[in-house]
């Protein structure tokens, strides 16, 4: 199963728009909140393809939730924006959750800085922000794209990876799994 993870686009429908074209064989994307908007705009011109999302700090006025718990390719995976955990400050309320919750992975976004870690049993991914990267530089980091170089964790099944591409508006960030 082919996953293509974003978020934080705040506001910036363009860039979510070119990942979403960028793969059209995916067979999922999601989004990890602050940014709902412009996923639901993409979605209407797609609306073929499967989705799922959750709520960020700054998704002002919607009624997603900021986090959930879904099984994908029989695993247990948990969504979140993150800011409900403090991931700014540390992971270890989150990786607690995500054991609480027997999860294989957990995706979490809000720090706008791309991050993957293999901890226990446990894949933590950040795929950053498609907006407003806080890892410097003006390219798009995204996983969805393999490139040989690019990060790529796999164990169990799993295989997590981030690549780059530019984009002619600058930065952002999405991820693949």
């Amino acid at each position: 199963m082919r996953i293509i993870v974003m978020s934080d686009s705040h506001r910036n429908f363009r860039n979510v728009q070119r990942v979403v074209e960028k793969h059209p064989d995916a067979d999922l994307y999601i989004h990890l909140g602050d940014g709902e908007r412009e996923f639901e705009d993409v979605q209407n011109l797609y609306p073929n393809r499967r989705y799922l999302w959750v709520a960020g700090n700054c998704d002002f006025g919607s009624e997603t939730k900021s986090s959930d718990l879904v099984k994908l390719s029989g695993k247990n995976v948990l969504i979140t924006h993150g800011h409900t955990y403090y991931v700014k400050r540390s992971l270890s309320e989150l990786k607690t959750a995500a054991r609480i919750c027997r999860a294989s992975v957990v995706l979490y976004g809000h720090t706008h800085v791309a991050y993957t870690e293999y901890d226990g049993g446990l894949y933590i991914m950040n795929p950053g922000s498609l907006s407003i990267p806080r890892q410097g530089g003006a390219n798009l980091r995204y996983s969805g794209h393999h490139q040989p170089g690019d990060h790529d964790q796999h164990r169990g099944g799993i295989a997590m990876k981030r690549s780059l591409f530019c984009t002619q508006s600058g930065a952002g960030s999405t991820g693949f799994i």
